[in-house]
């Protein structure tokens, strides 16, 4: 049977009366006025403000970093540590659910936070907790206020960044070692560059220097000429650097652009500065689309890597590259930086995880089905999960409204929908080759470019059997409009 959000909320308070048989939400005097009404029986009508959510987000993310190596502390972790149940947390985080100023108290104070009076606000009308009565969720614009559409990656103080063990702790290890290579690979929206945000911000707190370098924000112009290219590319780390480009005194056309590259990488930049270098490539499968390109840059990459084992130099430069698929260019497997360093393939969230980050929505789902039949919709796609729980929390959709809606153009991923099909319509070889993949009973062969391409924007799963639609979703939708 679905579960809507309400009787999920309803679950939640049902809980806290069966705590506390005098329930009731009531007016909170000013927090520094306690009274006689307050210590007789504990009042739940206060919800967080948006200002008290961001302050207690940011400081539990710096303990994060202080304490837990960067890592999130889980639901049981920060209930242990608030002295909070995590029916309470779910509470917290739901900005609908009120709470007394002594609980909020004690999660403020478990961090060394004072409450004050912008933290919380009153809930608006009273709701009421007997599950016989329906009533509405307080307080549904507020939430949607605090809590931002999902779009792009998490910030570094987002409670709703799942980890995926052991991928972070590794990645911040690697970082620490001189000359190293990391690559992450995944599909498109699975949270590659939430990621590689927190490996900046780590090395920014181990005092090194941080370059992000996008390489969608470069000029078709641009990745169409080597040279040019080399140039943007030193020419964009001096200015992040905060250094004055010097791309004359380098460059030396006898020499040729790579080398000239080289030595302004070694000679100049790198001598400059005293601590390490964290280089972070994003959309690095940007350049696998200029074969000539990728010929030079990516070997080039390689180089400066193996160059570390015995250049102190080149030490200081560690590289993190991100790309969403396969190289799908003849290389030398001996010159293509994506078969050394330390790999990193991001797996989509459990149903463990989904769980977990239902929880930080304010969304007990760990009695109940909910979190399979989100995941026989989406599977663990991040974003989509993610997507998902905003609408929940935010809105009055229900669940079962949303999975009934979510392939058809009034569900909350159409646009979603929209620019796939639009991507497959660009390019006939691309979908020809997944009206094979969804006309199928079973994985299938495809030609590897075209399985990779598929994969890169997520319609499809690689496995030892073959290829696979990747999710229901999909493959609901497409029927409808591939195969009319």
């Amino acid at each position: 049977m679905m579960i809507s959000r309400l009787s999920q909320t309803q679950e939640f308070e049902k809980a806290s009366c069966d705590l506390d048989p005098s329930f009731s939400y009531v007016q909170i005097p000013n927090v520094d006025t306690p009274t006689s009404q307050q210590s007789s029986k504990r009042s739940r009508g206060v919800v967080l403000s948006c200002e008290g959510l961001k302050r207690l987000q940011a400081v539990i993310a710096t303990a994060e970093l202080k304490e837990n190596y960067g890592n999130r502390f889980t639901q049981d972790e920060l209930s242990d540590r608030m002295k909070v149940s995590t029916k309470t947390l779910s509470r917290l985080w739901s900005l609908t659910a009120g709470l007394d100023q002594r609980t909020l108290r004690l999660c403020f104070n478990a961090f060394d936070l004072q409450l004050t009076a912008d933290d919380y606000t009153t809930l608006g009308s009273c709701a009421y907790t007997h599950p016989d009565i329906e009533a509405q969720l307080p307080n549904s614009g507020l939430v949607a206020q605090c809590y931002k559409y999902p779009s792009g990656p998490e910030p570094i103080n987002s409670i709703f960044y799942i980890p995926r063990p052991p991928i972070e702790e590794l990645a911040y290890q690697e970082i620490t070692q001189p000359g190293c290579l990391i690559r992450i690979k995944a599909a498109s929206y699975m949270g590659k560059s939430s990621l590689m945000y927190r490996i900046l911000d780590r090395a920014q707190s181990l005092s090194y220097q941080t370059v992000n370098l996008d390489m969608n924000r470069v000029d078709v112009s641009i990745l169409s000429n080597v040279d040019k290219f080399l140039r943007w590319f030193c020419k964009s780390v001096s200015q992040q650097l905060n250094l004055e480009p010097k791309l004359d005194d380098y460059w030396d056309e006898e020499m040729g652009s790579k080398l000239s590259c080289s030595i302004y990488f070694q000679a100049y930049l790198l001598d400059h500065i005293n601590s390490p270098l964290v280089l972070a490539l994003n959309e690095t499968n940007k350049i696998f689309e200029y074969p000539e390109l990728a010929q030079e840059f990516l070997p080039l990459l390689r180089s400066w890597h193996e160059s570390a084992q015995y250049e102190r130099a080149w030490q200081k430069l560690r590289l993190v590259m991100i790309y969403t698929t396969e190289i799908y260019i003849p290389l030398d497997i001996n010159q293509s930086p994506c078969n050394v360093g330390l790999p990193l393939q991001l797996p989509e969230f459990t149903s463990d995880m989904v769980q977990d980050l239902a929880l930080r929505h304010g969304l007990n789902w760990q009695v109940g089905n909910q979190t399979e039949q989100l995941m026989a919709m989406v599977g663990g796609h991040p974003s989509l999960v993610r997507i998902a729980l905003y609408h929940l929390c935010c809105t009055d959709v229900t669940l079962f409204q949303l999975l009934q809606e979510a392939s058809t153009e009034s569900g909350i991923y159409a646009t979603h929908l929209r620019r796939q099909l639009t991507t497959l319509q660009k390019n006939a070889e691309l979908l020809n080759a997944f009206e094979a993949v969804l006309g199928a009973e079973r994985s299938i062969s495809l030609e590897p470019i075209l399985a990779y391409k598929l994969e890169s924007i997520g319609l499809v799963k690689i496995n030892s059997d073959g290829v696979t639609i990747s999710r229901e979703l999909y493959r609901n939708y497409f029927h409808k409009h591939l195969f009319k």
